[in-house]
């Protein structure tokens, strides 16, 4: 029986057997998305990924008769441990055959990496950042995944907990039928709201206008955000990066801000059509021909996701979101959006779950990191 053996990515060919496997692995699978190829790349180039500044990582492929037959990365955020006080091995971009001794090598390595550094924790999958892709779906194998959702074959959340990870954090997402009427206290309750508090909706006429308030919107996710447990401020360089990396994809009209009378950021709502299909049909690529299917996702769709949302927490308990969704429900009935996706939401975070109350939810999707206490005796 062939043996499996592990190596470290040490060079650029190296680095595109780690980045394509997973396309090799769910070519004929038709909920998997795959993740534009050239991103792929960037996330290991220190000039491109600001993360790489403050954190340290490796890559490893595992082989088996001289065949790609899983990957691997490890990472240790040093930001993390200094402003948290958390100090864990993440791992993360795990992908692997229906094979346990394929799984346990890599899941070693991770291992090895937390002992030679004295850390006592793995955790996984997950990304450098709060912003990176993570949980490993756990429920919705057969629904079709989003542009920024961790795909896997059902096999995976098995493999791991035979090798004794147990659950860490569980995230869930919700797909609702969008209603033909938006909802009377919906409607009644988002004009007393604006009327109140002296709020208004931004009416942007360019995608340009729009670029004043990326910063804000960043700083208005902390500010939602920052009572998680496990959230870690984003930097200046973060923004830059996220903005270069989505800033293309987004319609203004897509966009929501709210603002008060000083013109302050008070909430947002980003949304976007469903790429997903069109990144199935470019196969990660956006050229030659890719950006061709992107441009008609743009302009014909039955479906959008949610992807940010932020709250001010002064403004969380003061029903804002009712004159988002009212906003949202006027955008998306003249645009033919039938169904929308939320991106996925840490099961405690009940303040964000609320938000879709009023649409009949459907929690059609779970997902969760992994973990592992080590010994380092």
């Amino acid at each position: 029986m062939s043996e499996v053996s592990v190596i470290e990515v040490k060079n650029q060919s190296e680095l595109k057997q780690f980045v394509r496997f997973p396309m090799d692995l769910y070519k004929n699978n038709p909920y998997y998305v795959p993740s534009f190829i050239k991103d792929e790349f960037k996330i290991w180039d220190a000039k491109e990924n600001p993360a790489l500044h403050y954190s340290k990582s490796k890559q490893y492929l595992a082989l088996k008769d001289n065949k790609v037959v899983g990957r691997i990365a490890v990472i240790i955020n040093h930001k993390e441990e200094k402003e948290l006080g958390i100090k864990k091995v993440r791992f993360g971009w795990i992908d692997f055959i229906d094979d346990k001794k394929v799984s346990k090598a890599l899941i070693q390595k991770a291992i090895d990496y937390a002992k030679e550094h004295h850390i006592d924790k793995i955790e996984g999958p997950m990304g450098f950042t709060n912003l990176d892709k993570a949980g490993m779906l756990t429920m919705g194998f057969e629904k079709l995944a989003t542009m920024i959702g961790i795909y896997n074959h059902a096999y995976y959340p098995k493999h791991l907990e035979d090798l004794g990870l147990t659950k860490e954090k569980e995230w869930v997402e919700y797909e609702m039928n969008f209603p033909k009427v938006l909802p009377e206290k919906v409607e009644k309750f988002s004009g007393l709201i604006a009327q109140k508090y002296k709020l208004k909706v931004l009416d942007f006429k360019s995608k340009q206008e729009i670029l004043p308030f990326v910063e804000p919107m960043f700083k208005l996710l902390d500010e939602t955000y920052k009572h998680l447990s496990t959230y870690t401020p984003i930097s200046d360089e973060q923004i830059q990066t996220y903005r270069e990396k989505y800033f293309p994809f987004i319609d203004k009209n897509y966009v929501i801000c709210v603002v008060d009378e000083n013109n302050e950021l008070v909430s947002f709502a980003i949304t976007m059509p469903s790429y997903s299909k069109a990144l199935q049909k470019s196969k990660g690529k956006l050229f030659p021909f890719g950006w061709w299917h992107f441009l008609q996702a743009g302009k014909k769709n039955d479906r959008a996701n949610f992807y940010l949302i932020g709250i001010h927490p002064e403004y969380q308990r003061r029903g804002v979101t009712a004159i988002i969704f009212k906003e949202i429900f006027v955008r998306f009935t003249s645009m033919g959006i039938d169904f929308a996706e939320t991106n996925p939401e840490l099961e405690e975070n009940k303040s964000v779950q609320v938000l879709w109350q009023d649409y009949n939810p459907v929690n059609h999707k779970r997902r969760r990191t992994y973990s592992l206490m080590i010994s380092n005796e």
